[in-house]
């Protein structure tokens, strides 16, 4: 079978779980509400919008780290034991 290599859609995929997930970053939203009503520090809003991009980055990475990962399974190699049975044990002993 062909190889195909899938290395190439990694920003992509960053865009597609920010989207996916993005009702992760309604604290930061609020938080930035509460900015302006409430004249909170502004860089909670920051921290909480970059803990949600770090933690959407760390999980798309982990993802396409393991879909690098190949699943191929191993040639098979012929029996060297000198000492194991050739053919089919099962057959009739005539």
């Amino acid at each position: 079978m062909r190889k195909y290599k899938t290395d190439h859609g990694f920003l992509l995929c960053f865009i597609v779980n920010l989207i996916l997930n993005f009702e992760w970053s309604i604290p930061a939203w609020i938080l930035l509400v509460m900015h302006f009503v409430l004249h909170w520090p502004l860089w909670l809003f920051f921290v909480a919008l970059g803990g949600w991009i770090l933690y959407i980055l760390i999980v798309t990475s982990v993802i396409s780290w393991v879909a690098s990962c190949g699943n191929d399974p191993k040639p098979h190699k012929e029996n060297a034991n000198p000492y194991s049975k050739k053919g089919n044990p099962y057959k009739e002993v005539e």
